[in-house]
């Protein structure tokens, strides 16, 4: 059974869970000394952090941010490393790593509550895959990205399924191929983020768009992120049939019933979520 969404302050937790006004929930990664590599145990961490976020009615964005000057290094390259030491060479847990990450950026995907990150520091390689598994983002002036895998001699293959989802396949390719480092505003520019703002007013700005969010009823929010990534996989014919299935069925809702009287009567909807 999975245990309460609380701050656990042992020394072996990576992240640290705050719930603030409105719904929101800040998940922070806290392995700075490692640039908040995405180890087994962050992997882990952050994979349950998202499972019980998406359980609790109590959240309903979630923010995801760090601590330190990088925002997330990637995996942990030393830990990847000391696998090769076993008899397969590594082949065991190189699976395993890589099939948990892939399992929690879908998580992300799938997670029934918008999740925004905010990027402080560098993002790279599964850094910046985290970042494009995000729902929207928030970077911060002095942010940079990258997929530098090529550098080493590792394409950053699975960083480059969430990445060419969100850019356009020739920014995705020039990162990938070159391992560039991008600055915040090419970021936006490109599309891998929402906006850039002040470093002093990171957090600020992040809050202040998670709870526009959070102001939406929670249903319509589970009803549009989940139609928006399954039409998104899907042909012309087959997107516009799905989205009027989602439609028909939203509007049945209550809180559709709601919102649309509230704007009629030209009065604040109360929801009820349902």
């Amino acid at each position: 059974m999975n245990a309460p969404l609380t701050a656990d302050t042992s020394p072996l937790r990576l992240d640290r869970l705050d719930r603030l006004d409105g719904g929101l929930l800040r998940v922070t990664l806290v392995d700075a000394k490692r640039r908040n590599a995405l180890s087994m145990r962050m992997i882990d961490a952050l994979e349950r952090a998202i499972a019980e976020a998406g359980a609790d009615p109590a959240v309903r964005v979630v923010i995801i941010a760090a601590e330190g000057p990088a925002f997330c290094a990637g995996h942990d390259l030393k830990e990847l490393t000391a696998a090769r030491a076993g008899a397969d060479r590594g082949r065991a847990f190189f699976d395993e790593t890589m099939t948990s990450c892939a399992r929690l950026m879908t998580s992300i995907v799938r997670c029934s509550k918008p999740v925004i990150a905010e990027i402080a520091g560098v993002a790279t390689a599964a850094g910046c895959q985290l970042v494009a598994s995000c729902d929207l983002a928030v970077a911060a002036e002095g942010a940079s990205f990258a997929t530098p895998g090529v550098h080493i001699g590792l394409f950053c293959s699975t960083p480059m399924v969430a990445l060419s989802r969100n850019v356009a396949p020739k920014h995705a390719m020039e990162m990938l191929l070159t391992g560039t480092t991008i600055g915040a505003t090419d970021a936006a520019r490109m599309g891998l983020v929402n906006k850039v703002v002040p470093a002093d007013r990171l957090a600020a700005e992040t809050e202040a768009l998670a709870l526009l969010i959070a102001s939406k009823s929670p249903l319509t929010l589970k009803f549009g992120k989940e139609a928006f990534y399954a039409q998104r996989e899907l042909d012309l014919d087959g997107a516009y049939a799905h989205a009027a299935r989602v439609m028909v069925e939203n509007m049945l809702a209550r809180d559709a019933e709601e919102g649309i009287s509230a704007f009629i009567e030209k009065r604040h909807p109360v929801w009820e979520g349902r």
